[in-house]
């Protein structure tokens, strides 16, 4: 008798313990899904740029080389773009990572490009960390051929599934962040990208936190690419490019 009393309860504390896990689930399933704080450990910190040539890399060699141990994409009043054009990383697609790099502009707008999509030749549409000699854009988050402006710096924004951006707060004071970037010298930039959660930092501060919920219009993988932009004479530089990759995350909300 007790030996049956004592099957009945490893059993019954078996079934309890099932049921608590299958509740569980039951309710990051219903909530869209696990926190996004829940992605595995990262593969190491990969180098995406030797520091001599462009091996790799992919772009116009009338625009793009490498000088100082960096990749400098450069325009002139004589050589002058139609377009927007990229250097497009050759290693494959990328879904959750941190990439990291420091830049420079000599006036001019640029970008860096992630989960993107290659349109034909060197030109790429989709998520960009834009920066811009003004200073006006740079640490936001636009999307290339696509939705346009998705958070201005500062902003905190989440992307209804119909397409309606929500501003739902702040992630520093404008002016600060601002003030924190200066054009004229080597900056970090640092971009995060966890499920459907994207977050840039400039020089160590957060400039945009996004939640991207339009399923439809959203990228959860893509190419990785620098961009050039159309307009006056001007100068980019990249150097130091890393990237550490995730085990894909969960959806946020």
């Amino acid at each position: 008798m007790k030996e049956q009393t004592l099957r009945y309860l490893r059993t019954g504390a078996l079934y309890v313990t099932l049921v608590g896990a299958a509740l569980l689930v039951g309710r990051c399933v219903s909530n869209g899904a696990m926190e996004s704080g829940t992605t595995l450990a990262p593969q190491g910190a990969e180098s995406l740029f030797n520091g001599t040539d462009l091996a790799g890399w992919n772009g116009d060699p009338r625009v793009w080389r490498v000088e100082n141990r960096a990749i400098v994409a450069q325009t002139t009043a004589e050589t002058p773009i139609q377009s927007n054009t990229f250097l497009i990383w050759e290693g494959g697609t990328v879904k959750d990572f941190d990439l990291k790099l420091s830049f420079r502009l000599t006036g001019g707008n640029s970008g860096v490009q992630y989960r993107s999509t290659v349109v034909e030749g060197w030109t790429v549409s989709g998520y960009q960390a834009d920066m811009d000699a003004a200073n006006r854009y740079t640490g936001m988050l636009y999307e290339e051929r696509g939705r346009g402006i998705i958070a201005r710096r500062s902003q905190q924004v989440v992307i209804e599934p119909d397409g309606r951006f929500t501003v739902t707060g702040s992630v520093g004071d404008p002016d600060e962040l601002t003030a924190a970037i200066d054009m004229s010298d080597w900056n970090v930039l640092e971009i995060s990208a966890r499920g459907n959660h994207l977050v840039h930092k400039v020089n160590g501060r957060v400039t945009v936190d996004v939640i991207d919920n339009q399923v439809e219009e959203r990228a959860d993988s893509g190419i990785l690419a620098l961009q050039i932009h159309t307009g006056p004479p001007m100068k980019a530089e990249f150097k130091d490019i890393t990237i550490t990759r995730f085990s894909p995350a969960s959806v946020a909300r």
